[in-house]
């Protein structure tokens, strides 16, 4: 398993226990998402 495939792992885990209540909380939290793949990436 390379790097990058863990990071999407941990972000996926991340992302399904913080249960967001609002769509706004939930596009932050894909934002931030985003950003750590691109730091991962670099």
């Amino acid at each position: 398993m390379n790097g990058l495939t863990r990071v999407l792992m941990v972000i996926l885990a991340a992302t399904a226990l913080a249960a967001c209540n609002t769509m706004q909380g939930v596009g932050k939290d894909i934002s931030k998402g985003g950003q750590a793949i691109e730091k991962a990436a670099k």
